[in-house]
């Protein structure tokens, strides 16, 4: 059950979403199961990770033993996959020409002769635990020294081959020879109904752009939509549901905010990969999910950058700063943030100011930090709550530079009263810079041709870039596609260019595309916004 301060931070966030849509539109002025498929059942999914990663789903150790010294390493180092490959029939490299081991392969009924002579009978169930773990094969011969022996748990050992019997004759669910399925998430109903409705429009457009141009590899796309519950776990829910029903690939585009950690612990435990979510809260504690690609910075990434700015601005001076925040879960995370890059960049420990959402005491805030000297105040409140802070300052001469990462403020911010003329400064994940001739001209293109809805386009263009990654990847992986093949794909982009945002670039153990955010100033006399740097990357 959650707090009803998680409760209004949830709902803050989604008007935050809204924001940063107003700031970004601002500066741009039935049940099926597809044939084929062969589901893994928990425990081949659990040896599947053994196999890929190297890794317990259990979190229990797993040690890899390596040559005639028998050096130790982690089974991370040494996973399966990385001589064998994903479909277990070897990847020769650097000199070497790693066995197949596949089943049928293993367990032929008269045996093997390899190329340098070693022979043996047919691999059962216990001679492959005893090669993993001895490093001998069923005739006793000892294996090469480039083959590892493992050490794991019974209950590692028991999945991992139980996945390998499944081994090259595993296809993932929503694949097929002439197709693959796309899902993603919209809300449907209430104050983000529109935006859902933007979503569902600019994805539509998209992957029926795609088909008509004959898919990927001969592959044609289906888009399936699911609706976000009117909980987070509702959400889940109807998620779940839907991944089992529906047999899902990937999910694109989908809006997820007020339900990150949900989504993302479902998407882990379910192994589907997840890319460019629309959120404002990225889940990326270590150690990281595999299967989330984020497009943007959150707001703890991107107020990271606005310290830079201060730090910055103010050099060599170390200004008085203050957060003022609604008691939240995701606000903690941002806090702990701002005050990580504040010892970075050598600035004073900030001051807090937590309060209850929807209880904040405007005045008597003002009144006590202006005794204090404070110059500057990172707001993380709603954007109501910042202009009513701004008016209370006003009545008492004070005019501290006021930060919103996010654009939190939302519209609110251009009533501001005009003594905070270029002192209110929001960060934004992207920005008109970012655009290139082709990128606005295929988008707008689209637009025209399948007549887009004018509102939300940060959305919009969030869910058009995730689905351009979706189809990089895609190409990339070849004809012989997988979830792990697409992940793989994804974590190699290297400063891809979406054409409507900043360059993306993942890794192994990166999983924001663009790190980094736009500074933007307001001019409260023109109503308009002022960059004031360009692109700042979050150290």
């Amino acid at each position: 059950m959650r707090s009803p301060s998680d409760c209004r931070a949830t709902t803050s966030a989604l008007a935050s979403i809204a924001g940063v849509a107003f700031f970004v539109a601002i500066c741009y002025g039935a049940f099926t199961i597809a044939t084929g498929q062969d589901v893994l059942t928990p425990a081949e999914r659990r040896g599947k990770q053994v196999y890929l990663q190297g890794t317990s789903p259990s979190g229990k150790e797993i040690l890899a033993y390596i040559g005639e010294s028998s050096l130790e390493m982690s089974g991370s180092a040494m996973a399966c996959a990385n001589c064998h490959g994903l479909d277990g029939r070897g990847k020769p490299e650097g000199g070497l020409d790693p066995s197949n081991i596949t089943w049928d392969v293993l367990t032929k009924p008269y045996g093997q002769i390899h190329p340098n002579g070693r022979k043996h009978p047919p691999y059962t169930k216990r001679a492959v635990e005893i090669a993993l773990t001895r490093g001998s094969d069923p005739a006793g011969n000892r294996l090469s020294n480039v083959m590892p022996r493992y050490q794991m748990s019974r209950e590692d050992l028991t999945d991992l081959i139980a996945y390998l019997e499944r081994l090259g004759r595993e296809r993932d669910p929503g694949v097929t020879e002439t197709q693959i399925v796309v899902g993603t998430i919209v809300p449907n109903s209430g104050p983000l109904a529109e935006v859902g409705q933007a979503i569902r429009a600019v994805m539509t457009a998209f992957i029926a752009e795609l088909n008509s141009g004959g898919g990927i590899y001969n592959r044609r796309f289906e888009l399936k939509f699911i609706e976000t519950g009117n909980t987070a776990a509702g959400t889940r829910v109807n998620l779940e549901r839907f991944i089992d029903t529906d047999q899902i690939f990937v999910i694109t585009g989908a809006f997820i905010a007020g339900a990150e950690k949900e989504i993302v612990q479902l998407a882990d435990q379910r192994k589907v990969p997840i890319i460019g979510p629309i959120t404002l809260y990225p889940q990326i504690a270590f150690p990281l999910n595999r299967q989330v690609f984020y497009l943007y910075s959150g707001l703890d990434g991107q107020a990271s950058t606005l310290i830079d700015f201060v730090a910055r601005k103010y050099a060599p001076g170390k200004p008085n700063l203050d957060i003022v925040y609604p008691t939240s879960e995701p606000n903690v995370k941002v806090v702990e943030a701002i005050k990580e890059q504040c010892k970075k960049d050598g600035l004073s420990i900030p001051g807090e100011y937590p309060y209850i959402g929807g209880q904040f005491g405007a005045a008597a805030f003002a009144n006590r930090v202006k005794r204090e000297g404070s110059e500057v105040i990172f707001f993380l409140g709603s954007g109501g709550e910042a202009l009513t802070l701004m008016q209370e300052a006003e009545k008492i001469d004070w005019f501290p530079a006021i930060f919103m990462p996010g654009g939190m403020g939302g519209a609110e911010a251009f009533k501001a009263p005009v003594g905070f003329d270029r002192k209110v400064f929001v960060s934004i994940p992207t920005s008109p810079a970012d655009q290139t001739p082709e990128g606005i001209e295929e988008f707008r293109a689209l637009a025209r041709k399948y007549k887009l809805p004018e509102k939300h386009l940060a959305a919009q263009i969030s869910a058009f870039s995730a689905g351009k990654l979706l189809v990089e990847a895609l190409k990339r992986s070849g004809r012989d596609v997988s979830r792990e093949k697409l992940i793989q794909s994804l974590e190699g982009l290297y400063q891809y260019s979406t054409g409507l945002t900043p360059p993306v670039t993942f890794g192994p153990n990166r999983r924001i595309g663009a790190m980094g955010a736009y500074v933007v100033t307001i001019d409260l006399t023109q109503k308009q916004f002022l960059p004031v740097g360009g692109w700042m990357n979050t150290n």
